[in-house]
């Protein structure tokens, strides 16, 4: 959420900066409006108080005095429900104001490429070159077929469509790909797991932005006024919520593997075969909630911990950076890490590691102080897959697929796998 302050002293900058987006100035004006009655009525409100506490003090010394005290205790009753009426005014436009600032996205940092969408993002980098066979390679969800490791039909039986049923080693190299990638968090990287609920409330949604802009993605459990969560950032970052953390503690970084659920809202007709965009998927988060002025060298080692992964499987990625038009509703920068997928002949997303800047822990309450005297500041909130699990056994099929049919396990996930080949029946 923007800092109203911040809205209010830098209006025309806040509201280019949402702007250049490309997707309207959702409404900023409003913030302007509401706040400048909300401030008024709150000085009226200070105003009628100071009256009311000048006229209380008259009454002691009238009753000591013997004079009649019924009149001015009738015009503070009056005062008293004058007041009562102004305080609900300023509830009312207080929470009106609120509900406008948390459909506002985040301003995207001035390093952000300025673009109207994905076809004006910035590649940064490249690591490896894009997988050659000579042989015609297969796409994946025909190598999961034909190996029977993963079977469409069956999950369309129980769930319908964008489900998978993952079976014999499909199973075991997803199980593998969690623990590689939890393993190399927590003990390479400095990450602690976490194993987090995966049903939360509207608060936890609102904290990190999925509520109220998103509601139409996700899956809503109704008699437990509860979300199935579409990522761990979720719960990781909420954990914090409405706590001061002491200074000294930070950085935090958390991870944790868990399933994540979408209704993939807009996205009838993209990817419709295979398992790179399913309503049920698991994912390996990393999130980091740090001081200020660390979170953009943070922002850069989170992209470097999500392509060390892909670097020790060995598969090609590129990273790009996004443009305002293609950044994500909370985010202030975003770095996307784009595997190889021979089938799509181009790169796939696969991680998006963003700097939420201050603005998810103004909606989650996170704060911390540099000291115990310090006044409490808001902290800066990252958050990174690390990775998307499904879409990285996707690519280990595809990049690793033989002119034979079998599939070579990488070398690190052979300890997890407790073989080197993936072959059918």
């Amino acid at each position: 959420m923007l800092d109203i302050k911040r809205i209010r002293e830098d209006f025309e900058g806040v509201k280019s900066a949402v702007e250049s987006r490309g997707k309207g100035d959702y409404d900023i004006d409003r913030t302007i409006e509401l706040d400048d009655k909300r401030r008024k009525l709150l000085a009226e409100v200070e105003t009628l108080k100071a009256k009311q506490n000048k006229e209380s003090k008259k009454i002691p010394q009238m009753k000591k005095a013997g004079e009649d005290t019924n009149e001015l205790m009738a015009e503070l009753k009056e005062l008293s429900a004058e007041i009562s009426g102004l305080d609900d005014q300023v509830k009312e436009v207080k929470d009106e104001l609120r509900e406008v600032l948390l459909r506002i996205p985040n301003t995207p940092s001035p390093t952000t490429p300025v673009g109207k969408d994905e076809t004006e993002n910035v590649e940064q980098r490249r690591w490896k070159e894009p997988t050659k066979f000579d042989f015609e390679p297969k796409a994946h969800w025909d190598i999961g077929t034909d190996l029977d490791i993963l079977d469409f039909d069956r999950a369309a039986k129980l769930s319908g469509a964008r489900f998978t049923v993952y079976k014999g080693k499909g199973a075991r190299l997803e199980r593998s790909l969690i623990n590689f990638m939890l393993n190399t968090h927590t003990e390479e990287q400095g990450y602690m797991e976490v194993f987090p609920p995966f049903l939360v409330g509207k608060k936890a949604m609102t904290g990190t932005g999925q509520l109220p802009k998103f509601i139409d993605d996700m899956f809503y459990v109704q008699d437990k006024d509860e979300f199935l969560i579409p990522t761990a950032e979720v719960p990781l970052t909420n954990l914090r919520s409405d706590e001061i953390i002491d200074g000294s503690e930070l950085p935090l970084y958390y991870t944790a593997y868990t399933a994540c659920f979408r209704k993939e809202a807009g996205s009838a007709g993209r990817d419709t075969r295979g398992i790179i965009r399913q309503h049920q998927f698991n994912k390996v988060e990393m999130v980091k909630i740090v001081k200020p002025e660390d979170s953009y060298d943070e922002l850069d080692k989170l992209t470097d911990n999500a392509e060390d992964i892909l670097r020790k499987l060995g598969l090609p990625y590129r990273v790009i950076a996004l443009c305002t038009g293609d950044t994500g509703f909370s985010a202030a920068k975003t770095f996307d890490v784009e595997v190889w997928m021979p089938s799509y002949n181009r790169y796939v997303e696969i991680s998006s590691c963003s700097n939420t800047e201050d603005f998810q822990a103004r909606r989650a309450n996170i704060r911390f102080r540099r000291d115990p005297k310090a006044k409490p500041e808001y902290v800066h909130t990252l958050n990174g897959s690390g990775l998307a699990v499904g879409r990285c056994l996707a690519a280990i099929l595809e990049n690793y697929q033989n002119a034979d049919g079998t599939v070579t396990v990488p070398e690190v996930l052979r300890p997890y796998m407790g073989c080197d080949v993936i072959e059918g029946k």
